[in-house]
């Protein structure tokens, strides 16, 4: 897969603290890439870093946009700032023309667009509102505009679903899976992983500014060692056995019922055959552990605390 942009050793300090401690992380063209992490991790640090907002101490950014490695160039690139970067005192159809105007998008084909992404969001009857008029959630969802009107090669969103509701956050996940499908590339930085985990190609997880986890999602989750088992079976029958079953801990258990947790050697397969022979089994469901434990199960065996802001 083709490269769409590199980052080797980036390192930033303030003070004595490292905010960004050595990472190094490629995002191939066409995914998403989770950047995640609890807040304070470094996570908006290493994006801005990446916008040329600020310089590294140390470290390499480039760029890829088809015609070989390059240096910043933010006419191609889309970018949604963890802080508001609009102007309030404007109305919000001015907002978004004046940024698109500076990616290189005609005015009019600008409007055009803009005018048919607020009417999706729900927001074409304050297109001619001032900004400083609308709810928090309603900024966050002109700024996302913004970063995706120019229609750039790559976005960079940085917190995209802070302030959304619950509704407004499975618009903004569909827009980006409809980047991705045409092909954008997408980094999202986010500490909500398990909100945020079913977008993802490919994830980097980073705690006090250092690397914890990275590379394809799908790899990770299953390389993990444990895994949750729902077993639904008939409930006058005996499942007293389950408590003798190494490495299966129960997490909740009633009549017809077991919610557990295994991390046994025997492979899973041989555990779910053991079960069908032993009950009147209704239904089984095995899945690895949410993102978020993943993560603070690697910390916690490295020694770690979680970063808090």
């Amino acid at each position: 897969m083709e490269t769409i942009l590199d980052v080797k050793g980036l390192t930033k300090s303030f003070g004595n603290k490292k905010a960004v401690d050595n990472i190094s992380l490629s995002v191939t063209r066409g995914e998403v890439m989770g950047l995640l992490g609890p807040n304070g991790a470094g996570k908006t640090t290493a994006i801005r870093m990446i916008m040329g907002i600020m310089a590294p101490d140390a470290g390499e950014i480039s760029f890829n946009f088809g015609d070989g490695p390059q240096p910043l160039d933010k006419s191609r690139i889309g970018y949604l700032p963890e802080e508001r970067g609009l102007y309030d005192d404007a109305r919000v159809i001015e907002n978004l023309l004046y940024l698109a105007g500076l990616k290189g998008m005609p005015a009019a084909e600008a409007r055009r667009e803009a005018l048919q992404w607020l009417e999706r969001l729900d927001l074409g009857a304050y297109a001619n509102q001032k900004l400083e008029k609308l709810s928090k959630g309603m900024q966050q969802k002109v700024q996302f505009i913004a970063s995706i009107l120019h229609r750039p090669v790559l976005v960079l969103f940085d917190e995209p679903f802070s302030g959304l509701d619950p509704v407004n956050q499975d618009v903004i996940k569909e827009i980006i899976r409809e980047l991705r499908d045409g092909g954008t590339t997408v980094l999202l930085s986010a500490h909500q992983m398990n909100m945020v985990e079913e977008l993802c190609d490919s994830i980097f997880l980073i705690n006090h500014g250092r690397e914890v986890l990275s590379g394809k999602l799908q790899a990770i989750k299953e390389s993990y060692k444990e895994d949750i088992v729902e077993l639904h079976y008939d409930p006058a029958e005996d499942s007293s056995f389950l408590k003798m079953i190494p490495g299966l801990r129960i997490l909740r258990e009633e009549p017809g019922l077991a919610v557990m947790r295994y991390s046994g050697s025997a492979e899973i397969n041989a555990l779910l055959q053991e079960f069908v022979s032993r009950l009147t089994v209704k239904a089984i469901t095995v899945e690895k552990p949410p993102l978020h434990e993943i993560f603070v199960e690697t910390v916690r065996e490295r020694g770690e605390e979680i970063e808090v802001a």
